[in-house]
């Protein structure tokens, strides 16, 4: 509750203003090498290797999680993301061959990616400094302007951060405005999708609901991600110790505030008990507290109204019949304090009629349900009106696969938590009200691009495009005859049939360049 600044919340007018300004940024941009996008990319990744107690303290502080927390969700999400765009970024987004078919033998095909321009994102508190940067590479590296709308509940932070990036810009003789970094409320965020050519939301399916219907005005692309409600599977044939501090790891990282954590836990019921007993006594041991007053296990509860939603989702759990296995201890949280800190919860004897499985928590519960089979894991796993992410866990391998393999979900990890996010060579993103569209990997990086088709003739200038005389206009009578030959000769179902098309075609071409007497009608040929 200390005061750490005063930022403007600014008018539709003067998001506008930054939009314009990013707008003829990008136009001199686009035009940049990716020898100099590469250079911002590594001034920036030696800025962070050398700093990463500022950027970590500076999240701690504006967010209340611990050292460790921003450390393995802002640190190393950002590295990765930085790194794969060093090693990969240039390659996909060159022009990109395709096959041409049959018709087009003559010709080559190919895609090719162009900045679509400026690139808004309106992103969460939860993650600081990686919801800032992660847009942000993305677009830069594609040549793209990013004006991005920072939460109101992370305003600080992501306005320090913005002073890292523009020194980078800098650096590399970027011009000035390319990036801009916007403060606000929903009014703001409202002007920010009506100016820009795509928009990329982090938050609520509410809210997200509300980003789609203005962003159908000037029909720009959306990329929304809503949050979810991960499943967590352990079969019975696992290294339980192992997995006991990979769930809790999964449930408590950053205090539960993670989009992509785990909220459901589906344990078999041939070691549900060793499973929750092994929960329990960790759990007992972890100690909630200021991260940088002293040496604790878990933060603090970034926003004082959620503490008492989270409550209430525990109120109702137990009100239909679950029960508290165990809760985490306070340290010294200072005065006024308390209302930011959420004791690590387990809760047992849960099940689908209690809102705490079903709407998103964001918060350090632990749920935990009995399973007896591979199909009825599934299907409650896939009981969720979210669809983010999940994580099976199975001695054998195989199993766990084909279990991931049948959730109705757009990440998976096999033995693990959230590793889909940490490839950042791949999409993320889900289904349901867990929104739609991908930001990270290939599609993350092209979902940036105007994508376009080009044909172009193959062997030019020897071979060029001609219109068949049967089909020139005026078109002759025999025109169709000689489509349905030529559509024969392409895609005939065996080889026989294709050269009996082609022969029968180059016998009219023939016919047809001598003059026909008139009133004559060449004969189908089959």
């Amino acid at each position: 509750m200390k005061y750490l600044g005063y930022f403007p919340a600014l008018t539709p007018d003067e998001v506008k203003e930054h939009v314009a300004q990013a707008r003829k940024a990008q136009k001199i941009w686009a035009k940049s090498s990716f020898k100099q996008r590469r250079q911002f990319l590594r001034i920036l990744l030696k800025y962070i290797l050398e700093h990463q107690d500022l950027i970590c303290e500076v999240s701690s502080r504006d967010t209340g999680k611990t050292m460790v927390d921003a450390s393995l969700g802002e640190i190393m999400t950002t590295c990765e993301k930085i790194n794969w765009l060093l090693d990969e970024g240039e390659k996909w987004l060159k022009p990109e061959y395709r096959s041409t078919g049959r018709s087009m033998l003559h010709k080559r095909a190919k895609v090719e990616f162009y900045p679509l321009g400026v690139i808004g994102a309106i992103v969460s508190w939860n993650y600081p400094f990686h919801n800032v940067f992660n847009p942000m590479l993305a677009a830069v590296f594609s040549g793209n302007a990013a004006v991005i709308k920072v939460s109101e509940h992370a305003t600080w932070s992501g306005c320090f951060y913005f002073r890292i990036i523009q020194a980078a810009l800098s650096a590399v003789g970027a011009p000035e405005n390319l990036v801009h970094i916007i403060t606000g409320f929903a009014e703001t965020g409202q002007a920010l999708v009506s100016s820009v050519d795509k928009i990329i939301f982090v938050g609520s399916p509410g809210v997200g609901k509300m980003i789609m219907q203005k962003a159908s005005e000037t029909l720009i692309p959306v990329t929304l991600e809503l949050g979810g409600k991960d499943s967590f599977i352990v079969c019975e044939d696992v290294d339980l110790p192992n997995v006991v501090q990979v769930a809790i790891r999964a449930a408590l990282q950053s205090s539960g505030q993670n989009c992509a954590g785990a909220e459901r836990f589906y344990v078999h019921n041939d070691i549900y008990s060793a499973f929750v007993s092994q929960v329990v006594k960790i759990v007992k041991s972890i100690c909630v507290g200021p991260p940088l007053s002293g040496r604790y296990d878990m933060g603090a509860i970034c926003m004082i109204e959620h503490s008492e939603k989270l409550q209430n989702l525990v109120n109702d759990a137990i009100d239909k019949g679950a029960e508290i296995a165990v809760r985490g201890s306070f340290g010294n949280l200072g005065e006024d304090a308390v209302d930011q800190f959420f004791p690590p919860t387990v809760l047992v004897n849960v099940n689908h009629t209690m809102k705490i499985m079903q709407e998103e928590t964001f918060g350090p519960i632990l749920p935990i349900m009995k399973f007896s089979s591979d199909e009825e894991a599934i299907k409650l796993a896939n009981d969720s009106k979210f669809g983010l992410g999940c994580a099976v866990f199975s001695g054998n391998q195989k199993r766990a696969i084909k279990i991931a393999s049948q959730l109705h979900c757009g990440v998976a990890a096999i033995n693990d938590f959230a590793s889909s996010y940490m490839c950042q060579s791949l999409p993320f993103g889900g289904v349901k009200d867990s929104g739609f569209g991908r930001f990270a990997g290939v599609e993350g990086l092209r979902a940036c691009c105007l994508v376009k088709a080009v044909v172009e003739d193959r062997f030019w200038p020897y071979i060029k495009t001609m219109i068949p005389k049967p089909i020139q206009y005026p078109v002759s009578e025999h025109g169709f005859e000689f489509q349905e030959l030529l559509v024969e000769t392409l895609y005939g179902y065996s080889v026989w049939d294709r050269l009996r098309s082609l022969v029968n075609l180059v016998k009219m071409i023939t016919e047809q360049n001598s003059t026909p007497a008139p009133g004559t009608r060449m004969k189908k040929r089959r």
